[in-house]
């Protein structure tokens, strides 16, 4: 049976405060630290998975011992990061929408990476969001709402060289028909005016980046 939700803890920055987000309908998976992280605030990760380079060994054994199950691979010969490998995991449950935790941090790469796995939800049709104390971040290829949910802006970054087409509706600053090209800041730092928003497109792929100082 699909799953509704699934929700992804990596080992990126992780606040308690993101555990009251969670329903109890959520496929949980935590991608290495964030297993830990689980495991320490009281929620059993539905897998967890990963290299656990980052956990001492002792924490192995709790993170195996506090999952409904564990998925281990080495840390040296592996193609895929743990974020990645969770995300894979998610998509094999055919979720109607993805969310990460976990994933920003002081590691831009790793940061960079995340964002751009997002396409891989997007080409299977699957609403994928990633979610800090700062920012919550979704991409789209075609028309998305965006609801108020806090923060202070909303910024649109093309995650292609090009996006043509670019319609909104409910923010201070609309645009009709506009194009984005990479490198350009057009898009950011607008306000929404309404309690939703919708964001158009025609082509391309268009980040859309919620933010709060």
């Amino acid at each position: 049976m699909p799953t509704k939700r699934v929700v992804i803890f990596a080992g990126g920055d992780l606040s308690a405060e993101y555990l009251s987000l969670l329903d109890e309908e959520d496929f949980v998976i935590g991608a290495d630290r964030g297993a830990l992280f689980l495991i320490t605030h009281g929620v059993e990760p539905d897998i967890a998975v990963g290299d656990f380079d980052s956990v001492p060994p002792e924490a192995l054994h709790q993170i195996e011992a506090g999952s409904k199950k564990t998925i281990t691979c080495d840390p040296v010969d592996k193609d895929l990061t743990d974020s990645e490998m969770a995300l894979d995991l998610a998509l094999g449950t055919q979720p109607e929408s993805i969310l990460l935790f976990g994933v920003t941090g002081t590691r831009i790469d790793h940061t960079l990476a995340s964002i751009q796995m997002m396409t891989r939800a997007l080409q299977r049709q699957v609403h994928c969001s990633v979610m800090d104390t700062h920012n919550y971040i979704t991409l789209t290829g075609s028309q998305t709402e965006i609801h108020d949910l806090g923060y202070t802006y909303v910024s649109l970054l093309p995650l292609t060289p090009e996006v043509t087409g670019i319609t909104l509706e409910g923010f201070q600053y609309p645009l009709t028909g506009a194009t984005l090209k990479l490198g350009q800041s057009l898009g950011v730092s607008n306000i929404l005016t309404a309690e939703r928003g919708t964001v158009s497109i025609e082509s391309g792929l268009l980040l859309i980046i919620q933010s709060k100082d």
